[in-house]
């Protein structure tokens, strides 16, 4: 499989820097490109890319607000958000937004490309843990959001009670092999689990679960 990447940020010789050393692999391929958030949300919709790369410090419309239109857009878009500074706001900001990961700009080659590879598959290239952290750090900063007030609570009926209990664990950021410890579960049953309660909850990855579980109160705030 071939994964079509979108190249977002305002420094034309980051972007540089990135598509060489992406496209010295045989399974990336950089699409397009883009210098600010507007441009991004027009060439995705464009070019319907498997990942973004997203700065999201750039002018006119941040790099928060475009990856919220491109994965409104096409689920299927994966975001990666570029930042300058680990434990980052506007980090946090881009996986509230629905973002898949984030990455440090001066990250190695080989922990983009596996970053890239992971979140085309559908996973989370940052884990729930530090997601965790970051909502401690920040999430009083940012816009409530009003998911409690209109009934998100009630998304969580739809789970079983084994799965609101391993709701509940991912929320503390358990990895899988830390659930399958606590349940006394095999791993690929925890991950069977695990992808019901983000398919019942319409949840991109487990970053989103934490951040829902967040939002309605069960962890921190």
């Amino acid at each position: 499989m071939t994964i079509r990447i979108l190249l977002v940020d305002d420094q034309a010789l980051l972007r540089v820097g990135f598509r060489m050393v992406l496209e010295a692999e045989d399974d990336l391929r950089v699409v397009a490109e883009a210098g600010d958030g507007a441009a991004a949300v027009a060439v995705a919709a464009r070019e319907r890319p498997d990942v973004v790369l997203m700065d999201v410090r750039m002018p006119g419309m941040d790099g928060i607000e475009a990856t919220q239109h491109i994965v409104a857009a096409n689920p299927n878009t994966r975001v990666i958000i570029l930042t300058t500074f680990d434990l980052d706001e506007y980090a946090f900001g881009g996986l509230r937004a629905g973002a898949s990961g984030f990455l440090l700009k001066n990250t190695e080659p080989g922990e983009l490309i596996a970053a890239i590879r992971s979140v085309a598959l559908g996973e989370a290239s940052v884990s729930p843990r530090v997601t965790q952290r970051m909502l401690e750090l920040f999430g009083s900063k940012l816009p409530a959001q009003q998911g409690a007030e209109n009934g998100e609570c009630g998304r969580l009926d739809t789970l079983t009670s084994r799965e609101h209990e391993v709701f509940l664990a991912i929320a503390e950021g358990l990895s899988n092999p830390e659930l399958a410890l606590r349940f006394s579960l095999s791993e690929s049953t925890v991950k069977t689990h695990v992808g019901r309660i983000l398919q019942k909850l319409g949840l991109r990855d487990r970053v989103q679960a934490v951040i829902l579980a967040y939002e309605l109160g069960i962890v921190g705030g």
